[in-house]
């Protein structure tokens, strides 16, 4: 290889890995793929879809990993996620990270207050533990665990079924046992306090 092609071809290569081209090919994969359900910025207006925006970078990114790797079951994220390189997906899980998310008001100002006591102190009739020890007093999660503060409700309640069920299993499997303990009530009063959250 000649000098002047070996030099063009490590500035494109340059280019292809740089911050720049990862934020270009992130807003080409959102535009094409991710906005029509989860909107432009992550603020998905239907509640069959959940909000990205401020959700943890590291879990949207193994998120992705697992519906592109079978580990969770979605044909829709499946095939969204199918030829997903693992720079493309942090790519993506940055972006959807780094924005702000809305604040919006519960519907049912005194099923939220419920939903707050189970939130925060659990059910100690029932056995359901306090949620706020493991996705924190705010419910922003951690590395590892969702950010829950300001998602749909009918997206949590989903969720929360599909773990009941065993339905999803690439996640804690605490998980299970937790939402097998909520009560109906239960279920619906902590999922719409936590959509009234920032």
């Amino acid at each position: 290889m000649n000098k002047a092609l070996w030099v063009a071809a490590v500035l494109a290569l340059a280019e292809s890995t740089s911050p720049a081209a990862a934020d270009r090919k992130a807003a080409s994969i959102i535009e094409g793929r991710c906005a029509l359900c989860h909107g432009p910025e992550g603020e998905s207006a239907s509640a069959i879809y959940p909000r990205l925006a401020a959700q943890n970078a590291e879990y949207i990114g193994k998120q992705l990993k697992d519906f592109r790797d079978g580990r969770r079951k979605s044909d829709a994220m499946a095939e969204m996620a199918a030829d997903l390189t693992d720079g493309e997906i942090a790519a993506l899980a940055e972006f959807f990270a780094g924005k702000p998310p809305k604040s919006r008001r519960p519907g049912d100002t005194d099923l939220a207050g419920v939903g707050r006591y189970i939130y925060v102190k659990g059910n100690p009739y029932s056995g359901v533990p306090a949620c706020a020890t493991c996705h924190g007093p705010a419910a922003h999660g951690t590395t590892q665990l969702p950010r829950l503060a300001g998602q749909h409700p009918a997206y949590l309640q989903t969720q929360l079924k599909e773990f009941n069920k065993r339905a999803r299993t690439n996640d804690n499997a605490v998980m299970h046992t937790v939402a097998a303990k909520l009560a109906e009530l239960e279920l619906v009063a902590v999922t719409v306090y936590l959509g009234g959250l920032e």
